[in-house]
């Protein structure tokens, strides 16, 4: 079973990561056969290389995370309620995401989802 401690902190990291603009630190936490489905529904990014270049695309609109709410965890999964914070179109937008992430036992991010759709974006 993963550790708890290591699932949260690797929420935390993911975050910094992502308002760094590392691409390469955010696929350092998942694992080499991860999966990414970001929304819910739309294809899935399948492989580290995937899921690297799917956040490098991601970060090139300057977008910054913040955490909303406790890192909820049980099991081999941490969930956590975030808003993405951008300039897109002349003006600030906001887009409210719950994530989840399932881990393996070397603590590494197997299944990352994003649940999101139209009603939880701001300022469109």
């Amino acid at each position: 079973m993963p550790d708890p401690a290591k699932m949260e902190a690797a929420v935390h990291a993911y975050v910094a990561a992502f308002d760094a603009g590392s691409a390469d630190a955010v696929a350092a936490l998942y694992a080499e056969d991860s999966t990414v489905e970001d929304p819910v529904g739309s294809p899935l990014h399948r492989d580290r290389e995937a899921v690297r270049a799917f956040y490098a695309e991601s970060m090139k609109t300057g977008a910054k995370l913040s955490l909303e709410g406790p890192v909820r965890v049980v099991g081999d999964y941490a969930v956590f309620p975030f808003a993405v914070h951008l300039n897109y179109d002349g003006g600030p937008k906001r887009i409210d995401v719950i994530d989840t992430f399932r881990f393996n036992e070397a603590n590494e991010v197997v299944e990352m989802r994003a649940f999101w759709g139209p009603t939880n974006m701001h300022g469109f």
